[in-house]
């Protein structure tokens, strides 16, 4: 069902800094952050060739990150995406075996503007994960 590994996230306290991390410490190609509203985030991608890291930061008191950050002010991994090919028969297929989808369990955009859901952690050895659509 899943595909291959689309990118980690990780929540960062400053994406400025995280940024020039990745970027000018370890050398990688770095995009521009780019605000999700609709999700809370801002979000930066270092393209990896054959992944990618997405670094997430609050975009306002009501992301759903910002308690992230206040249990871990240092930032840490949050969840890793999956590809999927039908993320509709994905959800349905794994709702079938007992894996709990979260929200409203219909999909919404993300930040690639493909279809996403996420999976509760419990069902997944303690990780997030994210199911992307390509």
């Amino acid at each position: 069902m899943i595909g291959r590994l689309n990118h980690i996230a990780i929540v960062v306290p400053d994406l400025a800094a995280a940024s020039r991390l990745y970027r000018d410490t370890l050398g990688a190609n770095v995009s521009e952050p780019l605000a999700l509203a609709d999700q809370g985030v801002t979000t930066v991608f270092v393209d990896l060739g054959n992944t990618r890291v997405e670094l997430l930061h609050p975009l306002g008191d009501a992301s759903p990150i910002a308690r992230f950050l206040e249990r871990h002010p240092s930032g840490g991994m949050h969840h890793v995406c999956y590809e999927v090919s039908d993320i509709l028969k994905a959800r349905d297929q794994l709702k079938a075996e007992g894996a709990r989808v979260l929200g409203s369990g219909e999909p919404t955009i993300g930040a690639h503007g493909n279809p996403v859901l996420f999976l509760h952690p419990a069902d997944f050895c303690g990780t997030l994960v994210e199911l992307e659509q390509v």
